[in-house]
């Protein structure tokens, strides 16, 4: 008989969908078509959603086969409609149902990724080149934004430090930067505002080598919808969402702490590190508490908010004697 241990980060039974309302993360992988899952052509699938079903052909290889992970295990996804059609994504809009409807025109394919700085191995590589070279994986990671929503998401991908051992970056890489693509004819939201284009995250070295962060090429078994990052994001589920950059086109590995976008639009809100903390409160309100989707206007599914987003076994040894107030 194996007796699996619960660990203290895995998903709790209260905190996903009803059974009754979503799909099955199994299921979804072992489908074979939309027909196989029973929606139509004008399902949560279609078009209209900013969803391409079609994997690129570059990277069909790595698709042909996704193996299952300990992460998350037994547990239920959001269903996909809410994970796809509920984002931030300025490039494309400021309204969470913007991305979905203003990203489905975006070239994903080819992509490439230029890699820089302090690392033995630097260039620009396609994107099938580093992804086919790894087998992908599963894992049903929890997303908790800084505005105090979250819901349940499983993500395809590979480990991040996998990728980034590749490049062998050398003993002055403290930290790896991190850039979105920077294209205003295909991304709307890039024309204007108050952001600095383009978007910017970071991470301390040792957190990118951590065990869970995760680079995403899909989501509920099937290659990323443009409005999630398509074709390739960043994945800290410890972290609040805006650290999870999605579309990236740059990785550098650097010496002192990157400039990143809300650290620098908002430095009093937004710090660098962005760890899940319900013991630190963002100015204008309380992160004690989170409302997890799918939820409504009569039943918001408000949930108590755990420190690093439950996630404290894999991750609070990074944090060892640092003051989390100051380094928010």
């Amino acid at each position: 008989m194996i007796i699996k241990m619960k660990k203290a980060s895995d998903c709790l039974d209260n905190e996903v969908t009803d059974q009754s309302i979503y799909l099955n993360r199994r299921q979804f992988i072992q489908a074979s078509s939309v027909a196989a899952l029973g929606l139509g052509s004008s399902s949560l699938w279609s078009k209209e959603s900013g969803n391409n079903l079609a994997v690129p052909e570059s990277l069909q290889p790595a698709f042909k086969k996704i193996i299952e992970t300990p992460y998350g295990v037994g547990e239920k996804a959001a269903p996909f409609d809410v994970a796809s059609t509920y984002n931030n994504f300025y490039e494309f809009g400021y309204g969470k149902g913007d991305p979905a409807s203003n990203a489905a025109a975006l070239k994903t394919d080819p992509w490439n990724i230029v890699v820089e700085g302090e690392a033995d191995i630097t260039g620009t590589f396609a994107l099938e080149d580093i992804i086919n070279e790894n087998q992908l994986e599963e894992r049903i990671y929890r997303l908790r934004c800084v505005e105090a929503w979250s819901m349940v998401v499983p993500w395809v991908g590979i480990s991040l430090a996998t990728v980034l051992k590749k490049f062998k970056p050398n003993s002055k890489a403290k930290y790896v930067y991190f850039e979105t693509l920077h294209d205003p004819e295909q991304m709307p939201g890039q024309r204007g505002g108050n952001i600095k284009w383009p978007y910017r995250e970071g991470l301390r070295i040792d957190e990118a080598m951590n065990e869970l962060a995760f680079l995403a090429v899909g989501m509920y078994g099937r290659v990323l919808p443009n409005q999630n990052g398509a074709p390739i994001r960043l994945v800290v589920p410890w972290k609040y969402g805006f650290k999870s950059i999605k579309s990236i086109v740059k990785i550098r590995f650097v010496e002192e702490m990157p400039e990143t976008t809300w650290k620098m639009l908002a430095p009093q809100e937004y710090g660098f590190y962005a760890n899940v903390n319900p013991g630190v409160d963002h100015p204008r309100w309380t992160q004690k508490q989170e409302r997890r989707l799918p939820g409504g206007i009569l039943f918001p599914n408000v949930i108590e908010t755990r420190m690093f987003n439950g996630y404290s076994e894999e991750v609070a040894s990074l944090y060892s004697g640092m003051n989390l107030v100051k380094n928010y």
